[in-house]
């Protein structure tokens, strides 16, 4: 009965009656009323009538959905012969989830992190409103509140399952419920054609290893081997006695910590890993830091990175001690600090290309080009440059050519070296043809983007990575 929360990519909010003031103070007077009664189902039915009016398709299915469970509710419990009284004290919170999972789903975020609220005051051990509300709060870059719901689900509840009619198999999706650094499975395993077993382990203890529905393949999306540390022994026991084939093994996942990954990669022809080193104890002088940086052959510039975080979160740049020494003590945690290179292209740019490995194989996912050393696809500015969006589609349709053969080499001997099912790479071209990695692990993002937007194009690349990764798992349950 419940929907499951999964974020469409590129839905937007239908049309507001921001143009009919007389519907626009029906709506806020009804939104008002439910806020006090928010289980009046008569409420929710107006609500929705004159959503449909506004031309608010989106909101109008959200509050009929919200009725249809109610009255679904109601129904079963009726012919379960439950007495009238007995209907009447339902209060369920169902309904209120399943309008917020309706909301979530065409990425009206705020909406749905409103109705999740509500559902959680009348139901404050729904484990899975929890762990939504958690998913809408990442999105609405509430990271501290999102961590707390997260938890309480995973306190509550270790297993979630997200059944796919006709799904060709059982995934189990071995997460970590404290903290995030899961793969961003979403896209690889759509909801509406895989059956999902998420379990959060770390909230788990052995025996409840044994309790699992049953399975057919293991995924282990705990992809951040700063996250993965602790729960190396664990993750392996699970490995050992679970009798499936399992995707990404623990062990080559913690091999992909940013100070190990340049001794892993180490002698592969046209590969450069910067020196990087990971400082556990903060430092107590600059005597000290200087003395880790002698250690670690770590030179200026260089970049000052926070453990377990991706997206140039927290990450500074320092050319001296006179900046690095504040940076460091202001962070008063484990860090890295790696070499920094300049790789500034003859024309100004600088340009980072991802590249996603599945089953060792690469497939081009993105090219970001921006004026910064610090490069993102969100503020590089992609879409308002035709020829950097036209130099992204050479990359992603020819790569070969558009990286020539001595990067093309260069990623499939880092696809094989990493050993894992599925990870990806960050890095750019130096200007002897050289591979420059940024960094490499499980833990990167594909997703697609609006089917009516400007990087549409990008979504026929998408599906070759989840097809991929589709044949992949086909391919092990074979073997």
């Amino acid at each position: 009965m419940a929907l499951p929360a999964q974020a469409a990519d590129g839905l937007t909010r239908q049309p507001s009656a921001a143009n009919n003031p007389d519907m626009q103070k029906t709506i806020a007077i009804l939104e008002a009323a439910l806020d006090a009664d928010p289980l009046n189902m008569g409420l929710h039915a107006a609500l929705a009538e004159t959503l449909r009016d506004a031309g608010n398709e989106g909101g109008y299915l959200a509050h009929h959905i919200a009725v249809q469970t109610s009255i679904a509710i109601t129904t079963s419990a009726s012919e379960a012969g439950a007495s009238v009284e007995a209907i009447e004290a339902i209060r369920s919170a169902l309904p209120l989830y399943n309008l917020a999972t309706a909301y979530s789903i065409r990425g009206d975020y705020a909406a749905a992190k409103h109705w999740f609220e509500h559902a959680l005051t009348i139901e404050p051990d729904l484990a899975i409103a929890h762990q939504n509300l958690a998913a809408v709060l990442d999105f609405l870059k509430e990271p501290d509140a999102a961590q707390t719901h997260r938890s309480r689900a995973y306190s509550l509840q270790r297993v979630f399952v997200e059944a796919a009619e006709h799904a060709p198999r059982r995934v189990l999706i071995l997460c970590a419920g404290r903290t995030s650094g899961n793969v961003p499975f979403d896209t690889l395993l759509p909801v509406d054609r895989s059956h999902r077993i998420k379990y959060a382990i770390d909230y788990a203890n052995e025996i409840e290893d044994f309790q699992l529905p049953r399975y057919d393949l293991v995924f282990n999306a705990i992809g951040e081997p700063d996250v993965a540390q602790p729960l190396l022994k664990r993750l392996e026991t699970f490995a050992r006695h679970c009798g499936r084939p399992l995707l990404n093994q623990p062990a080559a996942v913690m091999n992909t910590q940013r100070h190990r990954l340049p001794e892993l990669l180490a002698g592969l022809d046209d590969v450069l890993v910067p020196p990087c080193m990971r400082i556990d104890v903060p430092p107590v002088s600059p005597d000290d830091l200087a003395a880790h940086l002698d250690e670690g052959r770590i030179g200026f510039p260089l970049l000052l990175r926070p453990l377990a975080k991706h997206g140039g979160e927290g990450v500074s740049l320092h050319q001296s001690f006179d900046t690095l020494w504040p940076a460091v003590q202001a962070l008063d945690a484990p860090c890295y600090l790696t070499m920094y290179r300049n790789y500034r292209n003859a024309d100004g740019h600088f340009r980072k290309y991802r590249s996603i490995f599945v089953d060792r194989e690469p497939f081009p996912y993105h090219l970001a080009i921006g004026p910064q050393w610090m490069v993102h696809y969100f503020s590089a500015e992609m879409t308002q440059h035709p020829w950097k969006l036209d130099e992204e589609r050479r990359f992603l349709e020819d790569p070969r050519t558009a990286l020539g053969e001595r990067a093309t080499r260069a990623l499939a001997a880092v696809a094989r070296r990493l050993d894992l099912d599925y990870a990806g790479i960050d890095y750019t071209l130096l200007d002897d043809g050289r591979v420059l990695v940024f960094e490499a692990n499980a833990t990167m993002l594909v997703h697609r983007e609006a089917t009516d937007g400007a990087l549409a194009h990008k979504n026929a690349f998408v599906e070759r990575i989840v097809q991929a990764f589709e044949a992949m798992q086909a391919a092990r349950l074979r073997n």
